[in-house]
């Protein structure tokens, strides 16, 4: 998870309706996290040769206000995967941005991880070096803001928002000596993203994951 910390107003045109940013310590952030499904079922069904791939994705964060707590949720600006059929199945589900590039990845913990996809005929890439022991983020800390989240927005092509519930054990963390993104992010993201991908991350972590489940999505009212 390498993040970086962007001009609000770049977020403002693609905030779900019915949500509003999640800022930490009064800065926006968007994040680039690369990881791994592994055992994927889609409505609790295996799909032969597509239960274990890759995904990096950038996404940014978002709450909304439910009675007396705020749903703290992220919302994707896109996600790459390699295979064309998971593209398919996320958009036809939550509309979610999925795109297709070959993808290949490398992971050594503590050590280098690496997620490679191939855009516009050259190797991107997002990488890590985890050193030290994992340890589990405390309440206020920026790790704990990037990784506890457990609701997902999805704005759909008619302006109306969905939203999902995301179950998994909170992560333990690595903290990281160095962190780099290689991209044509103009061309990948847009225009608006190039200040602030291009420039060096406000901090990187690597997570040790969990078994996820993602629950139905519900449009809101």
């Amino acid at each position: 998870m390498v993040n970086y910390v962007v001009d609000p107003r770049v977020l403002t045109p693609l905030v779900p309706a019915g949500t509003e940013l999640d800022l930490w310590e009064g800065r926006a952030y968007v994040s680039l996290v690369g990881f791994r499904f592994l055992n994927t079922r889609v409505l609790g069904v295996p799909i032969p040769f597509h239960r274990n791939f890759d995904e990096v994705n950038l996404r940014f964060y978002v709450r909304r206000r439910v009675g007396d707590e705020w749903r703290t949720g992220v919302t994707f600006v896109k996600e790459i995967v390699p295979r064309r059929a998971v593209a398919f199945v996320a958009r036809a589900l939550y509309n979610e941005n999925y795109v297709r590039f070959p993808m290949r990845s490398a992971i050594a913990i503590p050590g280098r991880v690496q997620y490679e996809w191939r855009h516009m005929d050259a190797w991107e890439s997002l990488w890590a070096i985890a050193i030290g022991e994992p340890f589990t983020p405390g309440p206020d800390s920026e790790e704990h803001f990037i990784t506890e989240h457990y609701w997902g927005y999805a704005r759909q092509r008619d302006g109306t928002t969905v939203e999902y519930a995301v179950e998994h054990a909170p992560w333990q963390v690595w903290r990281c000596e160095a962190a780099a993104f290689a991209s044509q992010v103009g061309r990948l993201y847009g225009e608006p993203f190039v200040p602030c991908l291009t420039g060096p991350p406000q901090s990187a972590i690597v997570a040790d994951g969990s078994s996820i489940i993602v629950r139905k999505g519900v449009r809101l009212a």
